[in-house]
């Protein structure tokens, strides 16, 4: 027992450093909460304009700030892997919230900094100083602060956590963590817009998020919170947009374009020149600089306008912009209003293709697929948020065997909303699913890409080399450890001695009963010549069939065989 008392940390404790461990789990918890809340958040974004993306842009920040973490090395310190989060967070922040949670991570990496010993850091100082820079930064980001925002909220969290600064680790957590939950519920009263709609803040919302997530991180124990309801179900007035015929007044807040862009090579003492000329456009102008750069030369801008042109010429007069995004809220709101249960996310259409091997990866991120990796297995979980990741109001998924039907129905469970549709396609081998995205036509409508992809699929037959892994007894006769096996389906139809011999029976079986082309996907460990030879014969065996073939890298298959 200590002198504070029993349950009362000693010094050692309260200055204990915190782990960067624990930091690359705080940023995945935060993933995850943002993940489970991204909906709800959605629903809530009324103000600064109610184009329901709080919570896709502050998802989008966070998975870009969790990645750079997990990418630092094993042996980085403290300061160095939250400061590859704030990088990682500045570079890909996406919507003022975004940029805004940017700069909550360079606030802690800036406390890392200031007060790192050898690198280390007591999390206790960590936590309350870096949320007291973090409040000043996203504060002076922003050109008009409001109370009842996030703003509010990061200014009350960093008063908790300093006064606290003496508790333990997991005492000033949960302080931090439920005054934030308690100053969420003020923001209804504190915002004019928010009141009119009968709802907390989304930005606070989001917050909430990630002090919870510390909590859950510190302790192991989530706090629960209550659903809070969107402006529709809450019984509020939602704040409407302007329709296409309304006059665009840059005083109020009825802007048409979100712009976002980056400047580089521009001087500190011109930014608030631009400032002001963007406070001239529009409203909900953020500007802040970049988390690493600490002389200040790249900004990453935020406005909302009916002026875009004009936005994206202020930027360029101070230095050279790029990462331009321009996003057209009218349009947004006229689908809105005509299905409001159908508003479209940032993409209107994605497609999730799960393969295996390096190649394969490059080979469908060409196609323009989003790609989910299966090389050591795939979990319901990691394709959800992969699903959601894409940030599409219709999203076409192919597993291609990854994964159980019963765990897809898991996976269709968590990335359904009433703001996006989700449909799998029956794909069982990238072949089938390679020929679904050779007709993925984004004009067309949405069921009737996903139908004429889901034909392409069932029309190309699968098959496959594997080398046998033991004797067994198949469809073609006993095998021994080290033969070829060539599959059409999951049936073992071809015993060869090597892959030329296994890969040329298998193709003539399946082009035996039809087909124009023939599709290979050759593995890691395909053999040299083995698939100039398997051209050759398709070429001089099947006059007329066409011969396509690409190095994918699979590990587990020596070729995929696709026939249509």
């Amino acid at each position: 027992m200590n002198a504070d008392g029993p349950n009362t940390p000693g010094p050692a404790t309260r200055q204990a450093p915190m782990d960067p461990g624990l930091l690359r789990d705080w940023s995945q918890e935060c993933v995850r909460g943002l993940t489970a809340v991204r909906g709800e958040i959605n629903d809530l974004n009324v103000f600064p304009i109610p184009d329901s993306d709080t919570g896709s842009n502050m998802l989008h920040t966070m998975t870009a700030a969790a990645t750079a973490c997990a990418d630092t090395a094993p042996d980085a310190t403290l300061t160095q892997v939250i400061r590859a989060a704030a990088d990682g967070a500045t570079g890909q922040a996406r919507g003022n919230s975004g940029i805004i949670l940017s700069q909550v991570l360079v606030g802690l990496a800036d406390a890392a900094d200031i007060n790192a010993v050898d690198g280390a850091v007591p999390f206790n100082r960590l936590w309350a100083s870096g949320l007291g820079l973090a409040a000043l930064a996203a504060t002076r980001a922003v050109s008009e602060p409001r109370d009842g925002t996030v703003l509010t909220l990061l200014r009350q969290a960093a008063a908790t956590a300093t006064e606290l600064i003496d508790a333990s680790p997991g005492d000033l957590a949960r302080a931090v963590a439920d005054g934030c939950a308690d100053d969420l519920e003020r923001t209804t009263e504190q915002l004019p817009e928010l009141a009119r709609a009968g709802v907390v803040d989304a930005g606070g919302r989001g917050l909430l998020v990630l002090v919870d997530s510390m909590v859950k991180v510190l302790t192991g124990v989530s706090a629960r919170r209550r659903r809070y309801q969107g402006a529709l179900a809450g019984g509020g007035d939602p704040i409407g947009h302007p329709s296409a015929g309304e006059a665009c007044d840059a005083n109020s807040s009825e802007m048409d374009f979100e712009v976002m862009y980056t400047i580089e090579g521009a001087v500190a003492e011109q930014i608030p020149v631009l400032r002001a000329r963007l406070d001239g456009l529009g409203d909900a102008v953020v500007i802040v600089g970049d988390s690493s750069n600490t002389a200040g030369e790249r900004f990453s801008v935020h406005v909302h306008t009916c002026e875009p042109g004009d936005a994206v010429e202020a930027g360029i007069e101070v230095g050279r912009v790029s990462a331009i995004r321009i996003t057209c809220f009218v349009l947004d709101a006229h689908r809105a209003s005509h299905d409001p249960d159908d508003r479209p996310a940032a993409r209107a259409r994605g497609v999730v293709a799960v393969v295996d091997g390096d190649g394969a990866a490059e080979l469908f991120e060409q196609e323009g697929a989003s790609v989910v990796r299966s090389d050591d297995g795939l979990d319901a979980t990691a394709l959800a948020q992969a699903i959601l990741a894409v940030d599409a109001a219709h999203v076409v998924v192919m597993a291609n065997g990854a994964l159980p039907a019963q765990d897809l129905v898991t996976v269709a469970a968590d990335a359904r909303s009433r703001h996006r549709t989700v449909v799998f396609l029956p794909t069982l081998s990238m072949v089938q699913c390679l020929s679904a995205l050779a007709v993925h036509d984004i004009a067309a409508a949405p069921d009737a890409d996903a139908y004429a992809m889901a034909e392409a699929a069932a029309s190309t037959r699968r098959g496959s080399v594997m080398t046998a892994t033991e004797p067994a007894l198949t469809l073609a006769g006993a095998c021994d450890t080290g033969d070829l096996l060539g599959l059409i389906g999951v049936d073992v139809l071809v015993i060869g001695p090597g892959q030329s011999e296994a890969a040329t029976a298998l193709v003539d079986l399946m082009l035996s009963t039809g087909g124009e082309l023939v599709t290979v996907l050759a593995g890691a460990d395909i053999a040299d010549g083995v698939l100039e030879r398997l051209e050759r014969h398709v070429s001089a065996a099947h006059p007329g069939v066409e011969f396509v073939a690409y190095q994918s890298g699979q590990a587990d298959e020596v070729l995929q065989v696709g026939v249509e």
